[in-house]
């Protein structure tokens, strides 16, 4: 079951993908009630992967997992109508169109404020509202390249790209946050407001540090910062039998615990090696490539160090400690289902579940928000 933090409060979810919609879902977790609206054509979340039997992508019911769906037409009078209708009664909309979208549809924010005084609407848009970028289209990528999430990461030779998208996730995340705390400044002060979030500038949000050490003239190349591969306890390393481990032992406790572990003592002073540790990781790096995973596991996993071995995605659900957790929620059958349900869990409860989405329409939705 949903948790109960915001059992009443009623959240309409006017985004498509990612990013809304899971920032709706996770209200959702904390007790709200979600209803997704969607064209005639519905989400193009539903078309986006190999359909299932039914003719929808996993991916849609992953993230439309625990709402009501109504489907409106907004172009037409009677659909904006029949959303008007709802917002009257709803506390917070999430939608993720571009800047202006709304306004052509006649349901700007003046028009929202106008219908609902009380109504928090989040509209989380890829650049934010203003500046050079605002109507420019874009992808997590785009968002990841400008906000800075990309240049300091991946090897010397050239960046990265991080999968699942990151900048979707997070900022589905903060746009959560920024809902939930706007709907207790709310109970202060009687009004809504308007939240304007960008997927660019959450990943611009991380850099501090970064753009810290450009004014001061001191970051280093990529690739070899201090966990970006720098150094020769933080990394990733291949093993003999094509697997991968993680080493992350950055206090000298446990960099000490790892060296005699493995047999080189001589190693201990030298973690504080100028960056980049070219040498030093040259010889762990052939230290790892002399024995199979297995055998690293066997070897390190009792020693306290922060090694772990790096399983692949299938691996991930049978770890003891995922297990342990109960994140997953799995439905069995011939399209089995995984979904990972949000990582809280309150006075030794488990994760909060998440039904089903279910299809419905504008008024059974305002019979029960009556």
């Amino acid at each position: 079951m949903p948790l109960p933090f915001l059992t009443g409060i009623r959240v309409i979810d006017l985004g498509q993908y990612l990013p809304g919609p899971h920032a709706a879902q996770l209200l959702g977790d904390l007790g709200a009630d979600v209803v997704k609206v969607e064209s005639p054509e519905g989400d193009p979340l539903r078309r986006l992967g190999p359909p299932d039997a039914d003719g929808t992508a996993a991916a849609y019911k992953i993230f439309t997992a625990g709402k009501r769906v109504v489907r409106l037409d907004l172009k037409s009078a009677e659909g904006r109508a029949a959303f008007e209708n709802l917002v009257a009664k709803a506390d917070a909309l999430v939608e993720s169109y571009r800047p202006g979208v709304l306004d052509k549809l006649g349901l700007g924010r003046e028009r929202l404020r106008a219908l609902n005084p009380r109504l928090v609407h989040a509209s989380l848009s890829g650049w934010g509202y203003t500046g050079p970028y605002a109507q420019r289209a874009g992808h997590d990528l785009n968002y990841m390249a400008v906000g800075g999430g990309l240049d300091a990461s991946g090897t010397p030779d050239q960046p990265g790209i991080s999968f699942p998208p990151v900048a979707d996730f997070a900022s589905a995340q903060q746009t959560a946050l920024a809902v939930a705390g706007a709907l207790f400044g709310r109970e202060r002060s009687g009004q809504g407001c308007f939240l304007d979030l960008s997927i660019m500038e959450t990943v611009l949000g991380w850099q501090g540090i970064n753009l810290t050490a450009v004014a001061r003239g001191d970051l280093p190349n990529r690739g070899e910062a201090l966990l970006s591969g720098g150094v020769a306890c933080y990394r990733i390393y291949r093993t003999a039998d094509g697997r991968f481990v993680t080493l992350s032992a950055l206090e000298p406790k446990f960099w000490r615990g790892f060296c005699e572990a493995v047999g080189r003592p001589d190693w201990i002073a030298r973690q504080a090696d100028p960056m980049p540790q070219t040498d030093l990781t040259a010889e762990l790096t052939a230290l790892f490539a002399g024995r199979d995973l297995a055998a690293w596991k066997e070897l390190l996993d009792p020693v306290d160090c922060c090694f772990e071995a790096l399983p692949t995605i299938a691996e991930v659900a049978d770890h003891p400690h995922v297990i342990a957790r109960g994140q997953l929620q799995v439905t069995d059958g011939a399209e089995p289902l995984v979904e990972t349900l949000m990582g809280l869990r309150v006075d030794g409860g488990p994760p909060p579940a998440r039904a089903p989405f279910r299809e419905t329409d504008a008024a059974e939705v305002l019979a029960g928000w009556a």
